[in-house]
């Protein structure tokens, strides 16, 4: 069940579009080592939350931060209660976080496009386009940074799905790939909300960045995936409906497989236990580019049918420091998880090679 408490806003720390970050303090306050009180940060979701204004008491939801979750450092607030009241028009009719008491009006890009009216029963089709589905978020920018150092004329999308966070405008990194031009659209799918463009699911997001001159796309969930220790618990397999979706509308499939030496867990130790998963369940052929020190530990993975690609990666740590992204997969960087970040290079190298020049 979720943990709300009452609290008041001590000061503004940062603020971005859709997202604002705060100082807090409990009002009335908890007793002393209540676990709500390991953290006095909270965050809003403006563009669900409304306004928040410094001084103003708030109701937040402390349900992570009691949990000791890695990704609960903060409170969320659901609302500014000395607010009178806020009303902010939808651009459209499709409601995201439905039936929930945070339902937003966000719109679909579904709803302006041409209704599919000709008759024919032919569905949409990508083209060709190549798509490269991931399993984690810190996957994106080592797959967006070596996809545009290889390819810096070409037009690359970044579809979220709902496997883990909700607001796009949560992600650090996204700010960050779309400020440095690594990234050039954003299309939220699912109940994912906050991109350039919203779509109802993954299938009509990527329709969506073909329609809008994507040249190629990376899919994958926004921070803080959920996972277990069994084959099947983890939102992590959503990549392989997400892969055959790609090939249902004639797009290239590429898997980005996360494979680790240095995690502590033994299921996540060379190819995870989750990628492996993926690659029973995907009923497509994809692709899987792998630096080719690694190739033969793919071997015979998805009953064989997959096409294990060699792609020698750029040296990442060099290319995130150039382009000054300091990212982490479960706290590790290049330097600890050398693997993990080479394949995601390795993908963003294939991924720009299969553009048309």
């Amino acid at each position: 069940m979720p943990s709300y408490r009452t609290g008041r806003v001590v000061a503004l720390l940062s603020e971005r579009p859709g997202l604002g970050r705060y100082e807090v303090e409990f009002d009335p306050p908890l007793p002393t080592g209540h676990p709500a009180m390991a953290s006095d940060r909270a965050y809003a979701l403006v563009d669900v939350s409304g306004p928040v204004t410094p001084g103003h008491r708030v109701l937040l939801n402390t349900t992570a931060v009691e949990l000791g979750l890695g990704t609960g450092g903060w409170h969320v607030v659901v609302c500014d209660l000395d607010q009178p009241g806020w009303v902010q028009p939808g651009p459209g009719h499709i409601i995201k976080l439905r039936y929930t008491g945070l339902q937003v009006d966000t719109g679909a890009v579904d709803e302006h496009e041409p209704p599919d009216a000709s008759g024919t029963g032919r569905r949409p089709h990508l083209d060709g386009l190549p798509v490269a589905v991931g399993t984690l978020h810190s996957q994106v920018p080592t797959i967006a940074a070596a996809f545009h150092d290889a390819r810096p004329d070409a037009r690359l999308a970044y579809v979220m799905t709902d496997g883990a966070a909700l607001p796009l405008a949560l992600s650090d990194l996204v700010v960050q790939l779309r400020s440095l031009g690594l990234v050039d659209l954003t299309v939220t799918a699912g109940h994912a909300f906050g991109g350039d463009l919203e779509a109802v699911n993954v299938p009509s997001a990527l329709v969506a960045a073909a329609r809008h001159g994507a040249d190629a796309v990376v899919v994958a969930m926004g921070p803080g995936v959920v996972g277990t220790g069994t084959r099947l618990g983890t939102t992590a397999i959503e990549a392989a409906p997400a892969l055959d979706a790609v090939a249902a509308l004639r797009g290239r499939p590429v898997f980005c497989a996360r494979y680790s030496s240095s995690d502590a867990r033994a299921r996540h130790v060379g190819l995870s236990h989750h990628a492996a998963t993926v690659l029973d369940l995907v009923r497509s052929a994809v692709e899987v580019p792998v630096p080719p020190a690694i190739v033969g530990d793919l071997a015979g993975v998805g009953d064989g049918r997959h096409d294990i690609v060699a792609v020698e990666p750029p040296d990442v740590a060099a290319l995130l420091d150039r382009h000054g992204l300091h990212v982490t997969t479960m706290g590790r960087g290049p330097e600890q998880e050398p693997e993990f970040f080479a394949v995601c290079g390795s993908v963003g190298l294939h991924l720009a090679s299969a553009v048309p020049t």
